[in-house]
């Protein structure tokens, strides 16, 4: 049925523009929509690959209504009827706006009608070119793979794609070299990323061996930090004892906490996240401070902050998982004799994930290395996405250059994905100027294509995948072989809502944050939360940091709160001592506080941001100097979610029960279900089902890689792409990205990584 009542008016479907889809949705959800042939509440079908339409949960009930809705309202009959919502509110840049309320200056918003989803197909057409398999110590090896598993002396690299069987090859050729060629397993170091990893590939050899477990053991397996921890131990137990290792962010944050202080600066808004993340940055790249030169205000506070953290850590003996990898570096740099003995004890090294390596890591196994060069590297510079770690692709581009005789090895076969996802990932990637040169091949081809997809907003981008779920679960799918991949955390707000709103289980990364914790959103929720409880303590806080105001103001606030018998946002007229331009904001902005409950939530942020004075604090605390999260991005996406709602309380009632759900979930650990996480989450990991979010320029591509093309560096943007070919070599079957037409309220255009294949 394509149209339906909404209270006393008529939608129509064919003449709705799509922006209002989200809307008509969320009120079928409360009942609020009605058949048009029996009176009753239908429902909005709102999914990937067909047009909505209404129809009834009932099947007999909605066969029976189906019939009669053709007989009574032909398709050429349809007319839409004007609610007396749609009278008094306008469309501007997605937001509905009071006609009788001059708000701001935009632009008005194109109607925009749904699109019908899109295949996306490479340009290689599928071969019968399978990698024939043969067997080793009872293992099937295709050709390329065997050769690289027999090749055991001098430096190697395999280039291992995506899905290529890069473990298998590892613990096969760790077998070999045992097993065949009698090399004693006392004498290799297999390094991987992840203790996972390690794991596994334990278990593999385990599995595989014809040899006893206890000998197989003898080989040091594990990440570079156990391996090299376990070295800087076993000369200095004291000094490298773990009850003085510094484990948690939230131990380093106290060091920097301490430092702001004693500098000055105001950490109630420091970012310090972002300074320990630079920070390991620097420790991973082996600057030290004295080498460091900065190119801005912020990296010279870092660089500061670095400075003062490395005195205070020396002062008191603790060290941090950084410290492992470069303390461990100089010991053996400045300790031949030791450094001797660990290569009379290893001959043999096997790096996993090596394009993920960082110059201090690849530093430590050079070193290791350096008397046999028996150095194999396993990876994939397609797959270099850390850079933020210090991650260069450069250690498997210029690994020739640096070792002459090193053998070049392809795992071409892609055995993981369908012919139509590898094609077109091998199209996406290709683009990319700084790589080696190759081509993924898959081994079987399926009906299934990649398919491009067309939501409104990021709203209606999660309605529409969790539809799709529903249906794939009722055809027999289990929510295990699906996963859900966002640019950055806050990239997977909607999607995480709607799912505490289904009933189909799901899981996340573990330990994070509610997206309205963030302290943009805090700060502007403040707002609405005195609106509603001008006692509400915990948002005045908020509320004076907004305004600029000294912490200290809160104490006097509530004094003045009991002296004056008034509210504590009404205390704030009682303040003294202030300057006379603090002073006379006030005055202004308190008394319309009160107000902002009695109108929709989207235009009391309008307002807020606007007439209240919001903008300067995003502006001065916003990070806008962040490459990657800005306050004012913040700001935008609870714009996003304001649109469902018509109260205030409506929508911090909401934002009350995400949040709470969130931090339930922190403390969970829940292994089944539909996976939701970042695609740097994801590398390594394989799914039947995957959908990508956002796939357009300002979320993939991020934002500050084109701000960086615009200035001619392409590194990032080269980066951005390799995202992608990951996200997308994540699935086996079905790959669905979306490429919503509307993002953080402004227009969005399809990204550039695949704006020619949906022409």
């Amino acid at each position: 049925m394509q149209s339906a009542k909404l209270m006393n008016s008529i939608i129509s479907l064919t003449q709705l523009p799509q922006q209002e889809f989200q809307r008509i949705y969320e009120s079928c959800l409360i009942e609020a929509v009605n058949c048009q042939c029996c009176g009753y509440p239908v429902k909005l079908y709102l999914g990937i690959n067909s047009p909505p339409y209404f129809y009834h949960s009932n099947k007999e009930l909605n066969e029976m209504c189906q019939k009669q809705y053709l007989l009574d309202f032909p398709p050429q009959s349809e007319t839409i009827v004007e609610t007396k919502e749609q009278e008094e509110y306008s469309e501007q840049n997605g937001f509905r706006i009071p006609k009788s309320r001059s708000i701001a200056t935009v632009e008005k918003t194109e109607p925009i009608k749904w699109s019908q989803p899109k295949i996306l197909k490479g340009r290689t057409p599928f071969a019968i070119n399978v990698k024939a398999p043969s067997s080793l110590l009872g293992i099937s090896l295709d050709v390329e793979q065997k050769e690289a598993v027999t090749t055991t002396e001098g430096p190697l690299l395999i280039l291992a794609g995506a899905g290529s069987g890069k473990t298998r090859v590892l613990t096969t050729r760790a077998l070999y070299m045992i097993e065949e060629k009698n090399i004693s397993p006392t004498s290799l170091m297999l390094v991987t990323f992840t203790a996972k990893a390690a794991k596994e590939m334990q278990q593999r050899l385990i599995e595989h061996a014809s040899m006893p477990a206890a000998k197989l053991n003898q080989i040091v397996i594990g990440t570079f930090h156990s391996i090299f921890y376990k070295i800087l131990l076993h000369h200095d137990r004291e000094r490298w004892n773990g009850g003085r290792l510094l484990k948690w962010d939230w131990q380093k944050e106290s060091y920097l906490r301490t430092s702001c202080r004693e500098l000055g600066i105001d950490e109630k808004d420091f970012p310090f996240d972002q300074a320990i993340q630079q920070i390991g940055y620097w420790k991973n790249t082996m600057l030290t401070p004295n080498d460091i030169k900065p190119v801005d205000d912020w990296e010279q506070t870092a660089l500061t902050l670095y400075r003062e953290y490395e005195n205070q850590k020396q002062q008191k003996g603790q060290f941090d998982f950084d410290d492992m990898l470069v303390k461990c570096y100089q010991l053996l740099k400045e300790n031949p004799t030791i450094l001797k003995a660990y290569q009379t004890r290893f001959h043999y090294f096997l790096i996993d994930e090596f394009q993920d390596i960082n110059p201090v890591q690849y530093s430590l196994i050079q070193l290791l290395a350096s008397h046999t060069n028996n150095l194999c590297g396993v990876g994939d510079d397609d797959q270099t996405i850390y850079s933020f770690r210090g991650s260069q692709p450069s250690f498997i581009l210029n690994f020739k250059q640096e070792y002459p005789m090193a053998k070049v090895i392809t795992l071409s076969a892609n055995y993981r994905s369908d012919h139509q996802i590898v094609s077109t990932a091998n199209d996406v990637i290709s683009k990319n100027k700084h790589r080696l040169s190759k081509q993924m091949i898959a081994q079987y081809e399926t009906s299934h294509a990649p398919i491009a997809f067309f939501p409104y907003d990021e709203e209606e981008e999660a309605t529409m995948i969790l539809q799709d779920m529903k249906e794939k679960i009722e055809a027999g799918a289990t929510p295990e072989e699906f996963a859900v991949l966002y640019r950055t955390h806050t990239g997977g707000r909607a999607i995480f809502e709607r799912f505490v709103q289904s009933s189909i289980p799901f899981t996340m990364e573990k330990g994070q944050s509610s997206f309205y914790e963030r302290k943009m959103v805090r700060g502007v929720l403040s707002y609405l939360r005195l609106s509603i409880d001008s006692d509400d303590s915990t948002a005045i806080t908020e509320l004076i940091r907004a305004l600029f105001l000294k912490q200290s103001v809160i104490n006097d606030v509530k004094a003045l709160s009991i002296l004056n018998d008034c509210s504590l946002v009404e205390a704030l007229l009682h303040v003294n001592g202030l300057p006379t331009f603090q002073k006379a904001k006030l005055k202004k902005i308190i008394p319309r506080i009160n107000s902002l409950k009695n109108e929709k939530p989207v235009v009391a942020l309008t307002m807020i941001e606007k007439e209240l004075g919001f903008t300067d604090y995003v502006k001065k605390q916003g990070n806008e100097g962040n490459a990657m999260e800005k306050g004012s991005d913040d700001l935008n996406d609870l714009k996003v979610v304001a649109k469902k709602f018509v109260t205030v309380h409506d929508f911090l009632a909401h934002v009350d029960h995400m949040t709470v759900t969130q931090q339930a979930l922190k403390g969970v650990t829940q292994e089944s279900g539909v996976q939701l996480m970042t695609i740097h989450r994801s590398k390594g990991l394989e799914f039947k089902y995957v959908y990508v979010l956002g796939v357009v320029d300002g979320s993939l591509p991020h934002d500050f890689a084109l701000e960086s093309a615009r200035k001619e560096k392409f590194e990032h943007l080269e980066e951005e792409r390799r995202l992608l070919y990951v996200a997308m070599t994540r699935a086996k079957e079905h790959l669905y990205l979306s490429v919503p037409s509307y993002r953080r309220g402004r227009k969005a255009a399809p990204s550039r990584f695949i704006r020619r294949m949906i022409k």
